[in-house]
This record gives C-alpha cells, sequence and structure tokens, in this order.
C-alpha cells in the first residue's frame, strides 16, 4: 500500500535527538501512593488557584535540597564519575502550537527552590502562552534543530557529559505530567537522573507520584525514602506557602501594608 513521506519537523528531531540519549540510561522507576489532603484543601482556600505542577515542581525542588542525590548526574568527562549541582534546575515539557504542529519544547527554571511559587507559575505562564519567537530557549532549541544531525549529537553528547554545562542547557531534574488529560506515562524517557511524574488527584488528595531514576546515581531505597520526605514537604512547606498565598488573596490591603514595611 502506497502511503506518503513526511520530513521531520525541528521539533521531531529534537524529540528524536533527546530519546538517542535517553535510551541508553539505566532507569528504573518507584512510586508512591499519597495523601495530599492539607494541601488539597489549602489549594481549594485560594480564589486563584495555582496549578498543580508548580506546586510539584516546588515540592521537588525542596526534596532535592535535603536528598543530594537528586542533584546529580553522571558524566563522562574528564572520567567516569558524579556530579553535584549546588541548587536545582527544572526542566519542564511544553506543548505547543507552532507551524500548524503541536509540538514539545523544554524550559528550564534555575533555582526554584528559593522562588515564590507564585513567580514559577508565572514563567510556566510564560512559557506556555508567549508567542515561540519571544521565548529565547524556544527560539535557539528550533534553530538548533536544524543543523546537522552529526553535529547536534556531537554537541548535545558534550553537553550531557560535561558536568557545569550540563546543568545549564539540559537541567538537574524533569517533570512530565499528562494527569490535566486524564492520563499517566509509565515509562517516560529523559537523559536527566530522575524525571517525575503523578497521576489525577482524587477528590480526598489521594495521587500517585512516580519517580523515575538513573541507577548509576542512586538506588531504590533512597528513592523510596526520598518520596515519603517529598509527601512531606507537599503536605508541610508548600501547604503553609499555599495558605499564606490564599491569606494575601482574602486580605489584600494587610498584605500590601506588611510589604512596605
Amino acid at each position: 500500500m502506497r502511503g506518503r513521506a513526511i520530513k521531520l519537523s525541528p521539533s521531531r528531531r529534537l524529540v528524536g535527538d533527546l530519546m538517542r540519549f535517553s535510551i541508553g540510561v539505566p532507569r528504573v522507576t518507584v512510586q508512591r501512593q499519597m495523601n495530599l489532603a492539607p494541601l488539597q484543601q489549602a489549594r481549594m482556600a485560594q480564589e486563584s488557584k495555582t496549578s498543580w505542577t508548580v506546586l510539584f515542581l516546588k515540592g521537588y525542588a525542596l526534596l532535592s535540597q535535603d536528598v543530594p542525590e537528586l542533584r546529580r548526574a553522571y558524566v563522562k568527562l574528564p572520567r567516569p564519575q558524579l556530579y553535584e549541582y549546588p541548587v536545582s534546575i527544572a526542566s519542564v515539557a511544553h506543548e505547543r502550537e507552532h507551524e500548524g504542529e503541536r509540538i514539545v519544547l523544554l524550559s528550564t527554571i534555575k533555582d526554584p527552590e528559593h522562588r515564590p511559587i507564585a513567580e514559577i507559575e508565572e514563567l510556566f505562564l510564560a512559557a506556555r502562552s508567549k508567542p515561540i519567537h519571544e521565548i529565547k530557549q524556544f527560539r535557539r532549541a528550533l534553530k538548533f534543530a536544524r543543523a546537522p544531525g552529526p553535529v547536534r549529537w556531537l554537541l548535545m553528547w558534550l553537553g550531557l557529559n560535561l558536568g557545569r554545562q550540563r546543568g545549564r542547557r539540559f537541567g538537574t531534574f524533569q517533570l512530565s505530567v499528562y494527569s490535566g488529560l486524564g492520563a499517566e506515562s509509565l515509562n517516560p524517557l529523559t537523559p536527566l537522573t530522575t524525571i517525575f511524574n503523578y497521576g489525577s488527584i482524587s477528590e480526598d488528595g489521594t495521587v500517585t507520584v512516580r519517580i523515575h531514576y538513573d541507577h548509576r546515581v542512586m538506588d531504590g531505597a533512597n528513592v523510596a525514602r526520598a518520596l515519603v520526605r517529598f509527601e512531606s514537604i507537599l503536605n508541610g512547606a508548600i501547604a503553609d506557602e499555599v495558605r499564606g498565598m490564599a491569606s494575601s488573596d482574602a486580605i489584600p490591603g494587610e498584605a500590601v501594608s506588611g510589604t512596605a514595611s
């Protein structure tokens, strides 16, 4: 049966390149059923509810502060070794419309553990709504995708295996979620040390959270303990910050005077 050939778009070449380097990572998954009722209650009290994705991202960054293995990467230059970053850099996948095609582009957020939740959400909204040509990371990625394959592969290999370059160009962890579409990814691929995701959040706050990790960097027991700590952070520090945001929304006059002082 005769079909038709479809030329790879720059975005499809980018995805192919990432898979080229992701497929060799010995990745293992650990999941935990969490009860996030305290965080859910805090979020429901907000007039303008913060995205769950933003809350999970900030929580994972705080978790990475406590668990240094989550800030480490396996690199091959100048020799095989682990490289530890002082802060996290989140890599987030965004689906955008570009030239008649739905494409996935990655943006990074440096040091999210020290950014307010509201600031992180602003960065999210900008990456998902601003014209693609106005976002430097997206513009640079699509330009890079037009380079010849061997050039792209060499530069990506170097970027992933030089410690300092790796974090700046690719991030330290990745977040990719489809729960808003009623679906979950069971085997996401990334060249980074960890990628995490979560399923749909039930009315009582129950949700399945998964960390997919590079076994060269850490072991499963460490990740299992990290998930316990992650749940505590989401229901603790993150819920507390959300409650503070809700209070500011409810009493804007006091929030302004407090800032002025």
